[in-house]
Formats: structure tokens, sequence, C-alpha cells
């Protein structure tokens, strides 16, 4: 009897239970029920889920309109229920109904798939907190050849605008996808998202520079560029960049006239429509520091972007959606968001068909160039990005095409022309741009940057003397104003423009370029104001140092001024360049006493007075066969040493500099490169150079090695002829990898 009592209450015979009686089952049913309420208390009382950014995740899988996300919105994004289309006030049978025929067949279907809908749920909503629009995007290899470069480079020899695609990266990020609300204007300002999706994910682009004549060291333009390259004063070399400009924006603070705070971003590599067989290399910019307290400028950085994220807010949001349009708004939708998942092909075809199926709509053909945009950075193809151009150009030519529709098309059409070197095409599109939009100073300064691209200051100067005569405070204006004084070498005149245009704060004035001239220009006038800027340009990471301002620069290589042989590793070369010294200066002294024109007259302003010539014999990593025909020997000698005739950021030349020379305080290019100086013919007295803080001299038939992106400076007040060998090499440290696909500088 007393074993019956046992196992009835859940024991065994051998006093282990078997089972939990009624009584504890329920015991143990409540605590669990405590434990998640308390659970559920805890994380609303400790914060410990900010819903509000659930519920934003969430809405962008809104897919019925009603502005969240429930169980209609997951049966539409399993598949079992079809998307509802807008409705229409006047046109009420576009909506979307179910037939009685089909109405019984459908709720049974639903009904079937309630009990999988549950099951399911729960990897739904996983997804919308932990996705984000585009997030399909594939990843992009950071090796890539010269036109699709991800890093920007900008140096002193060149200078770049600004680009968008950071900012359009951040507001595609930003913006929801819940398109369907009631107004329909908002409807339209909604599908920036999609819009701006186009001129977001440029991850192969990079800012837009001007190469400039003027006090930097730099090289000859390369001979090969295309027709419709850069010429004059001005070249683009990116990468960058993109440096560069970068704002975070919601929403709602999309300007109405698409005023993306004047920025327009190019690429500045001008080769073959062909993919390299090797990628070049990326460079890293210098990595910025805090300088929201510095007092050189009249506004913090923070300060400055406070203002403008509440100005653009009160701006409207651009319209891209004409009449015709809204009807159809759901197929667009449908088409962008597979374009916005990174499912390029398929987006393309959606287009394709729309386009196919409406075409006079200037959304659906603007969607088809974004696809084809895409498509191009995906397979790194010039001749998809082409097609991407020209479709971009078609959707301006259609009727009715709303007005912010125009202005990102034709932006974006100038702004791929020039990432494909065209420029003089970019120019006329711009052109067009001001010619519809007059208004608009953003895209005058624009069409700034274009002439600028070209060589034509002369247009360029009177462009932004338009811009300052309607905006006078405008600073991205006043930037590229002084730049253009100095160029024209009316050093005084610059300055109160490049420093009251820094001091603006606007979008694409703090760029490294502007830092450098504004000191260079400062350190002419004898003010040591210079080196304020020089380290508040240092402070925004546009300097590796004070003294180190060179701008196209591959991060983490050794920096110092002066360096030895052994350091660099070339003790081989500094060997044989000693040994023969006098074989190479005899060459030299025949070329000036026979061959005195083969000297040209250094022309890049950085001579205070004086007079001073070189005679080069490779250029680029190239040889110049003709200079080499009357120094046979020198460069026979040059030959077997790769690290000099291969460095594709340097030179090897003869230069001559006569008394009375002084050369200003400048800084080369790039930090990839060193310099040696072999001494040919070197008075006793009266010769110096000066890099970053230490003064040295020559001697005949000795090298001296310094690394020539630090700020130096030469003297000549001998009595005779200063004649030396120069000799540019890789900077040891840089990899095989890196001296094969670095682009020339």
């Amino acid at each position: 009897m007393a074993d019956d009592t046992e196992t009835k209450h859940g024991g065994s015979k051998n006093g282990k239970k078997e089972g939990l009686s009624g009584s504890s089952f329920f015991t143990w049913f409540m605590v669990i029920a405590l434990l998640g309420v308390w659970t559920s208390v805890a994380v609303v009382w400790f914060e410990l889920v900010d819903y509000e950014e659930v519920l934003g995740k969430l809405g962008i899988y809104d897919a019925d309109g009603d502005g969240d996300f429930d169980v209609e919105d997951a049966k539409v994004l399993l598949g079992l229920k079809e998307r509802s289309v807008p409705a229409q006030p006047t046109s009420p049978d576009s909506e979307e109904t179910i037939q009685p025929a089909d109405k019984s067949h459908v709720e049974s279907e639903h009904k079937n798939a309630d009990v999988e809908l549950e099951e399911e749920i729960q990897s739904v909503l996983h997804e919308a907190l932990h996705s984000q629009p585009g997030e399909g995007h594939e990843d992009v290899d950071e090796s890539i050849n010269d036109q699709w470069q991800e890093k920007e480079e900008v140096h002193g020899e060149t200078f770049e605008a600004p680009t968008t695609d950071d900012l359009l990266r951040e507001l595609e990020n930003e913006i929801p996808e819940a398109y369907e609300t009631p107004d329909s204007d908002q409807k339209d300002a909604d599908l920036l998202t999609d819009d701006l999706g186009a001129m977001e994910s440029e991850p192969y682009e990079a800012p837009v520079s001007y190469e400039y004549d003027m006090d930097v060291e730099k090289t000859v333009s390369d001979p090969e560029a295309p027709e419709d390259g850069v010429h004059g004063d001005y070249n683009e070399d990116h990468e960058p960049k993109h440096e560069k400009q970068t704002e975070t924006e919601d929403t709602d603070e999309i300007i109405e006239d698409f005023d993306i705070d004047k920025e327009l971003s190019v690429e500045s590599k001008h080769t073959e429509d062909v993919v390299a067989n090797e990628p070049e290399e990326s460079e890293m910019p210098v990595q910025a520091e805090d300088y929201s307290n510095d007092d050189l400028v009249g506004k913090s950085e923070k300060e400055t972007e406070q203002d403008k994220t509440e100005k653009a807010k009160k701006k409207k949001k651009p319209k891209l959606l004409n009449k015709f349009d809204k009807t159809i708004k759901a197929e667009l939708d449908a088409a962008e968001k597979l374009r916005k998942k990174g499912k390029v092909e398929e987006a393309l075809r959606a287009f394709e068909e729309l386009v196919n199926q409406y075409p006079q709509s200037p959304r659906a053909r603007y969607g088809k160039a974004q696809s084809e945009d895409d498509l191009a950075e995906k397979m790194r193809s010039n001749e998809m990005l082409q097609k991407a151009i020209n479709t971009y150009d078609e959707v301006v030519s259609l009727p009715n095409v709303p007005s912010d529709l125009i202005k990102m098309s034709l932006k974006r059409e100038a702004d791929r022309q020039q990432f494909l070197g065209r420029m003089r095409g970019s120019l006329v599109t711009l052109q067009k741009l001001v010619q519809l939009f007059p208004s608009d100073t953003s895209f005058k300064n624009d069409l700034g940057v274009g002439y600028l691209l070209i060589g034509d200051n002369s247009n360029a100067k009177k462009v932004y003397e338009e811009v300052l005569s309607l905006a006078p405070n405008d600073g991205f204006a006043k930037v590229h104003y002084g730049f253009i004084l100095k160029a024209e070498n009316k050093i005084a005149e610059s300055i109160p423009y490049l420093k009251e245009g820094l001091e603006s704060g606007d979008p694409g004035t703090d760029d490294g370029r502007f830092y450098f001239h504004l000191g260079d220009a400062l350190q002419r006038m004898g003010d040591k104001e210079a080196y304020k800027w020089y380290e508040l340009g240092y402070q925004r990471g546009h300097f590796a140092s004070v003294w180190q301002r060179s701008l196209y620069n591959v991060k983490g290589l050794k920096a110092q001024p002066w360096w030895t042989a052994r350091e660099t590793g070339y003790t081989e070369l500094v060997k044989s360049l000693e040994k023969n010294w006098k074989l190479i200066r005899d060459e030299g002294l025949a070329v000036m006493d026979k061959k005195r024109s083969l000297f040209l007259p250094e022309d890049e302003n950085l001579r205070e007075k004086g007079d001073w010539s070189q005679f080069t014999l490779w250029q680029q990593g190239r040889k110049n066969e003709n200079a080499c025909k009357s120094v046979p020997k020198t460069c026979a000698l040059l030959e077997r040493f790769p690290e000099a005739t291969g460095c594709r950021r340097g030179q090897i030349k003869y230069s001559i500099m006569h008394p009375g020379t002084h050369v200003w305080p400048h800084t080369g290019p790039t930090n990839c490169r060193l310099r040696m100086h072999l001494g040919l013919v070197i008075p006793k007295e009266g010769c110096r150079i000066r890099c970053a803080q230490e003064n040295r001299t020559w001697e005949e038939g000795k090298v001296l090695i310094f690394d020539d992106s630090f700020e130096h400076e030469v003297w000549q007040d001998a009595e005779n002829y200063r004649l030396i060998f120069i000799v540019d090499v890789w900077h040891p440290e840089l990899t095989a990898q890196q001296r094969r696909t670095l682009p020339a500088i």
C-alpha cells in the first residue's frame, strides 16, 4: 500500500521520482511566468531595447503603406499576399481588389499559411532588426585599376574638388524605404531614397582634382593621356576621396534644389576604356585629429555641421515623380528595391521592362541609368558606365520631367563623364545645368570646377566672380577664386579669399590644397601665420605633419627629412653614382656646351628669383630616348637600377642653378619617393639646401638623400653655377605590388 501511495505521487519503488505531479507543474509554470513578467519589466524599465529604432528599421518592410510593420506586411514579404497598389483618388479602378471567384481560394490559402506565418515571423523580425537598405551590395575588391580606384589622393600639385558620394552614401543608410504616405508630394520626396541610391554607392570613385603648375614640384603630364584629358594648370589624379568632404544628413534635410553643398566628384584617371590587368594600390589618407576648439577658424566643425543640419531641415524634399510615374509607383518601387538590395542585374532587367512598357516615364529611365551605373561599378566596366551616361542624358529629353530629377540626372551625368576623363563633355553638361537653373549658385560652382579641369582658368575665374556677386559669402567660390588668383601669382590678393573661404566652413572648403596654398602664400609674404594654417591642416588630417605636407601619401611609411644610403637599402646605386660621378658630370657638361636648349627652365613658380634649369632623362618611370642619346653612358649606368628608372613617382635629371637664385620653401607631391642629389659642379661657398629644420651643403662626387615630401628650400649665392644630378627612388618600405600599381605622378 505504501508503494502504491509513493507511486501515485510520482515516486518509484527505488525512491527516485519519475515525473512532476500536477501541483509541481503548476508551481514551475507560475515561476516561469513571473520570470517572464519581471524580464519584460526590466527591459522596459532599464531601456534595454531601443523600440523607436526597432520600429524605424521595421518601417522599411512596410508593404501595405499603413506606416508600420504588422502581420499583413509579413504576409507580403513571405509571398503569401501581393503588395497593394497605392490608391489613386481619381482612379478607383487602380486599387487592387480580389475578385469574388478568387476570394475563396485566397482565403483558404491564407488560412493554411497562418501556421507557417507564425513559425516564420520571428525570422522576418530578426532580418528586419539586423539589416539595412542596400545591405546586400557585394563587396568591392580593394585593389582596383586607375579609373575604378577607391582611394582618393591629393597633393600639392593637384587640386581636388569635394565629392558627393560619401554624403549620399550616408543619406542612403539614413533614409527609410517607406514610400507609401497619405500625401502625394511626400511620396515623391520619399523616392529620393531610391534616386540618391544611384548617386550613393561609389566606392570606386575619388574626388576631383585640378593640377596646377605652381608652388610644388610636379611632373610633366602624361603624353599618352586621352585628348579629352585635362591640360594646363589643372589635372586630376584621384582618388579621392575622396580625403574628402562628408556630411551626414537626415531625410528631411535634403534641399529642394538638390544643393548638395556644391560638391562635385570626379575621377582623375584618364586611361583607355579598358580594365587594367593589375589593380592599383590604394593610398591611405592621414587620420584627422580633434580640431573643434581651434581658434583659427571662425566656426568649429561641430558648429558648422549643426548649422547646416538645422538649415537643411527647413528645405523641401526633391520631387521626383510626375503625374504618370505616380500611377506606376508600385512597379518603380519594386524595381528600385532590387537595386538597393544589390541585385543589380535583376534591377536593370526590371527597369528595362518598365522603360519598354512606359517609354515616357522619366523615373523608370532614371532607374535604368542608376542600375547601369551600379553594374558598371560591379563589372569595373567603362563601356557599361558610358551606357549609364547616355541613359542619364535620355532622362532629360523626356516630356514632363520634374525639375529635381533633371538636376540629379545632369549632375550625375557630368560626374560620370569626369570620372571617365571626358572633361569637355562634362563641361557641356554643366553648362546645360546652369542654363536651366541660373539661380542655383551650386551649379555655377560646379561649372567653375569644370573649367578648371580643362585648364581654362579665365572662364573659371569669371564664373566665380559671378557667384561672389550673387552670394558674397559663398566659401566654396572664395577658396576657388583665391586659388586662381594665386595661380596668377597674385599672392597678396589670394590670401583673403583663401582665408575667408576656409573660415566659412562651407562644404568643399576643408581641403588640403587650400591649406597648402594659403600657407604658401603667407610664407611668400613673410607672414609667420603660415605655420598656424599648416598646423591646422595637419590637425584636420590633410598633412602628415606640419613639415611633411605632401598629399599623395601611402600610410605608414617611415618619415624623416634626411636619409643615409644604408637606411635606404640602395647602397649599390649610391656607390655606382659616386664611383662614376665624373662620367655623369662630363656628359652633362657636354650637353650644356653643345645642346644647352635641352636644359629647360623651371616653370612651376617655385623660384623667388634667379635662373634654374633641368635636363630630364626619366619621367614617371619612362625613359626619354632622345635625351639619353646625348648622355648614353649615364643612361646605361642607370638601367641597372629599377628602383630609380622604374620609379613612376619621380624623375632622373640634371639640374643647374645659377648665382642669385632662391627657391621658395615647397614640398614634393608624395611620400612614396626619396630624392638623391649627386654633386657634380659645386662652388666652395654660397650653396645650401634646407629640408625641414636642417641645412646641408653638396659635395662633388657625394650623394645627399632626403625626403622631398618635407618642406625644403634652396639658396644659390655663389659666384658660379651649381650642377647636380637628381635621382628619385621608390621609398624602400613600399612593396613590389605597390611599386607596380601606384599611379604615376
